[in-house]
């Protein structure tokens, strides 16, 4: 375990009483934040020399709405083997909570310490809102905005937000869990009209099941392929 990332964890913990964890993992310090807390706590990662984080370097959202659950369980496959489960007493507590949904993950660098910093913040699936962090680092503009379009994430303040990958007109938010595979609406090119036109989706949605390769069929490969 890197003992700069312990020196970092350690001085975090004693400098934000309102840190609801700090963890350190594969030298590696990740913060959790309630979201009213985000933008002082910020801002004091920033301007303090003891942190002294110049840069953000990304934001993202996530959602948590399959998080332990498997993916595989279907009336014709089993879940055993392709689960993507965890263990419930591993996780936090803002994770076990049902008011959350959503979380954003901040970056950040400090070159002058020669540092790295994970910031997660949680929001509910009613109002997933948290304060802009553009006004400390320019740079979250445009990440601020495609977690917005792709999430729904909503930051509050935020001198332009708006879509920013999905076209015009488009409804929804494609990287939340439960929007549809297949999308809502097609487009194509329409030769009499003479512009792209929007339809309801022709393709049925459908399962996947991994394919799984079995021993006897590697043997016959290896067999034929030795042939």
């Amino acid at each position: 375990m890197s003992i700069a990332a312990d020196k970092l964890a350690a001085a975090i913990q004693e400098r934000f009483a309102t840190a609801l964890n700090v963890d350190t993992a594969f030298g590696e310090v990740t913060v959790e934040v309630a979201a009213a807390d985000l933008l002082p706590t910020c801002t004091a990662l920033r301007d303090e020399p003891v942190f002294a984080f110049e840069e953000l370097i990304d934001v993202c959202g996530v959602d948590y709405l399959t998080f332990g659950k498997a993916e595989w369980e279907t009336s014709s496959a089993t879940g055993s083997g392709f689960s993507r489960g965890v263990d419930p007493s591993a996780m936090t507590t803002a994770e076990v909570a049902d008011s959350y949904r959503f979380a954003v993950v901040y970056h950040l660098l400090s070159v002058s310490n020669n540092q790295r910093l994970r910031i997660k913040t949680y929001l509910s699936e009613e109002e997933p809102i948290v304060d802009s962090v553009v006004e400390l680092w320019s740079s979250a503009n445009w990440y601020e905005r495609e977690a917005f379009d792709l999430f729904g994430i909503m930051f509050r303040n935020h001198p332009d937000l708006r879509r920013l990958l999905t076209d015009y007109g488009f409804i929804g938010h494609p990287f939340r869990k439960d929007f549809p595979l297949i999308g809502n609406v097609q487009m194509r090119y329409d030769a009499e009209k003479r512009r792209v036109v929007y339809e309801p989706v022709s393709i049925e949605p459908r399962t996947l099941v991994p394919k799984v390769i079995r021993k006897d069929q590697q043997d016959k490969m290896a067999t034929q392929g030795g042939e």
